[in-house]
């Protein structure tokens, strides 16, 4: 449990360019597109925020709920209330590769899959990531 803090002018823009704030429907469906399994989760939304309650399906489905929700322009936090626990995390940087960011968090860039295959289905290619954007890091 705990608050994860997203970069709020950064992320999927749900609505075709529209400035329209993120409800708790169009980030259910954002999860359901991505065939994540949110059953057993309560996701509300107030403003710029996120709040997560319940038991999810494991804590893999979890973390990946959580980054998905946060990685949605618009959103600057998300509230973890639900069970299990918080993810380790990277906020990509300008000039971050997975291999950098494996290389860093990892010790090793050649573990850059592990962080991809971490991040499936938010991220669809190894070379896809930007500035702003939270990836959820494997144990080491």
């Amino acid at each position: 449990m705990g608050l994860l803090n997203f970069v709020k002018n950064a992320g999927k823009n749900l609505f075709g360019g529209k400035a329209e704030a993120a409800t708790a429907d169009t980030l259910q469906k954002e999860i359901s597109d991505l065939g994540l399994d949110a059953s057993g989760l309560d996701i509300q939304v107030d403003g710029d925020k996120v709040t997560v309650n319940g038991t999810p399906k494991d804590q893999e489905t979890k973390e990946k709920v959580l980054l998905a929700l946060g990685n949605v322009e618009g959103i600057a936090s998300v509230q973890d209330d639900a069970d299990g626990d918080l993810p380790t995390t990277h906020t990509v940087e300008k000039g971050d590769s997975l291999w950098k960011i494996a290389e860093a968090t990892l010790g090793d860039g050649a573990r850059y899959q592990e962080i991809f295959e971490a991040n499936k289905p938010m991220l669809s290619d190894p070379d896809k990531i930007y500035p702003g954007q939270v990836l959820r890091i494997p144990a080491k």
